[in-house]
Order: structure tokens, then C-alpha cells, then sequence
């Protein structure tokens, strides 16, 4: 039941009956985030595409509000026709390799376009935020390498802040996999600054690598900046290469087993800025964002 309906049927009860002042601040807190929620385009990849207008208009119809790009590059390639919708974007992932300058790994030649030029490009577009979202098996096999990117994104997120940029680490699972008697989240929670770089937490991808995404936001507090809301199919494994997790382990919100009515509640405890609905498989994307948006207006 959305909320407006919820609360038009408890002033028609004439029982005297007062809604709780927890229960009305709960639901509240929710409806903050439905009123800016946002989808990650990589979740409409595909379709994007072949018809990017028609599914942006199709994201807009669902009742999102925003999009985070895939990359910065689709600032030029993507944000007219995004903007022409009527949506707002605020974030986008970058080429992670402007940091981490492993571009050997990549087979690929050290580009000219420097971190610095991205940085200028995001501002001048009016993004918010800037998300640092992988890292190559090569570049995460020890935790001293997870030292080293976590000092690099350190000097990053002072870049970004001085252009009025907020710089985010957004997680998959890997980075809870067991290493040396701790693991590479761990030494990022340790070493990153809480002002210059912060999270992006992706609920799924913790919960695959066997972390409780509530448990793990309230230890972050208010370092947990963005939100990736999907759901994981239940008594799915724990996964850490995320190249082997099947597509069907991906699923629309309220259909799994992460807990996202708790997810949705710490968020607000921890000051989460934006949540962002992300799917990275599903046989009918259009159709899931729309289940994941039901889910959400509903509950």
C-alpha cells in the first residue's frame, strides 16, 4: 500500500487509533528516497543501445528521477538526450584505470585524457559525484596493491573536493574475499579518508561475499554516501570472482533475499545522500526496473 493511500485509510478508521510518530518518520524516510530515486544505466545497457531515447523515456515512465552514468564519457555522448527526458544525473563511473594506471592490463597505451581533465569535464557538467568502481584481478591480488589504490584515491577525492565533487568507492565482491587475515574492504575502511573518498555501496555485492549490508552500513555510519539497491536470489552462495555468478542470481528489488527494508532504514540513519536501482543481469530489464520501482512505491 503506497503511503498516501496508507495514511488517507488510518484517518477513516474512527477508532481512535494514532499512527506511531516512529512508524510515520519510517515511512517518511523511505518516501525521501522514492522522490529522488535513480537507476544505474548499466542495468539498461543493452537497450540503451539500441534505442537510447526510447529508454530513457521508458526509465522516466517507471518513476525514477535520475540516472548515474556508466561512465564519464557518456556526459558527451548520453547527457543531452538524458536531460531532454527530463531526468536528472548527478554521478558517474569512470574509466578506473585513470587511477590505478594499470593500462598494461588493459593491453592498452597510456591515454593522453588525464584524471584531471575528467574531473573538469564533471564539474562543468554538474555532476555531484564521481564513482571509482573496479579494479582488474591484477590490480587487487595482495593487500598492499589495496594500500596503494586506497592512497591514490585519497589524493583523487582532494582533486574532486576542490572542484566541488564528491569521490565514492563502489564495491563488488571481491573485496571481502578472505587475504592475509584481513581482506582488501577492510584495508580500504582503514585507510581511505572519510572526507575525501566514500562509499557506494552495492547491497548485492556485499551480501554475495558474505556481508550483512546492514550490519556493514552501520559500520561504515556516515561514510556509506550512495546506495546500489538490487536483490540476490535466496540461498545463492557466496560468489567472489563476479565473473562467475549466474545471471539469475540477479534480481528485482522485493524478490530476493537482501534485506531492503532494513537497507532502506539504515540509509537514512547513515545520511545516504542517493539511492540508485541497479540490475547488472535480468531477461527484461525495462520490465525489472519497473518491478524494482513497484517494490519500492509499495512497501
Amino acid at each position: 500500500m503506497k503511503r498516501r493511500t496508507f495514511l488517507k485509510n488510518s484517518a477513516q478508521v474512527g477508532a481512535g487509533i494514532a499512527l506511531s510518530s516512529s512508524m510515520l518518520a519510517c515511512m517518511e524516510e523511505h518516501q525521501n528516497y522514492v522522490s529522488t530515486i535513480g537507476l544505474q544505466l548499466w542495468t539498461v545497457r543493452n537497450q540503451l543501445e539500441e534505442n537510447p531515447l526510447e529508454t530513457l523515456k521508458a526509465i522516466k515512465k517507471h518513476g525514477y528521477h535520475q540516472v548515474e552514468l556508466m561512465d564519464t564519457e557518456q556526459i558527451k555522448t548520453l547527457m543531452p538526450l538524458i536531460k531532454d527526458v527530463g531526468l536528472a544525473v548527478n554521478s558517474s563511473f569512470m574509466n578506473f584505470t585513470l587511477l590505478t594506471g594499470r593500462w598494461d592490463l588493459k593491453g592498452e597505451s597510456i591515454p593522453a585524457y588525464t584524471f584531471s581533465q575528467l574531473v573538469e569535464d564533471a564539474q562543468k557538467a554538474g555532476l555531484t559525484e564521481i564513482v571509482f568502481g573496479y579494479m582488474l584481478p591484477g590490480e587487487r591480488a595482495t593487500l598492499d596493491q589495496y594500500k596503494k589504490i586506497s592512497d591514490r584515491l585519497n589524493e583523487a577525492g582532494e582533486e574532486c573536493k576542490s572542484a566541488g565533487i564528491q569521490l565514492c568507492y563502489h564495491n563488488h565482491s571481491f573485496e571481502f574475499l578472505p587475504m592475509e587475515g584481513s581482506t582488501g574492504y577492510d584495508v580500504l575502511m582503514e585507510r581511505l579518508d572519510p572526507e575525501l573518498a566514500k562509499f557506494e555501496l552495492d547491497v548485492f555485492w556485499s551480501s554475495l561475499g558474505g556481508v550483512e549490508p546492514v550490519e556493514l552500513m552501520k559500520k561504515l555510519g556516515n561514510r556509506v554516501h550512495l546506495l546500489h539497491l538490487k536483490d540476490k536470489m535466496t540461498d545463492a552462495p557466496v560468489i567472489y570472482d563476479e565473473g562467475k555468478v549466474p545471471e539469475e542470481t540477479f534480481l528485482p528489488l522485493g524478490k530476493g533475499s537482501v534485506n531492503m527494508q532494513g537497507v532502506l532504514k539504515q540509509a537514512q540513519a547513515s545520511g545516504v545522500k542517493y539511492c540508485l536501482v541497479e540490475q547488472d543481469q535480468s531477461p527484461d530489464p525495462i520490465q525489472d526496473i519497473g518491478v524494482s520501482m513497484s517494490y519500492l512505491e509499495n512497501t
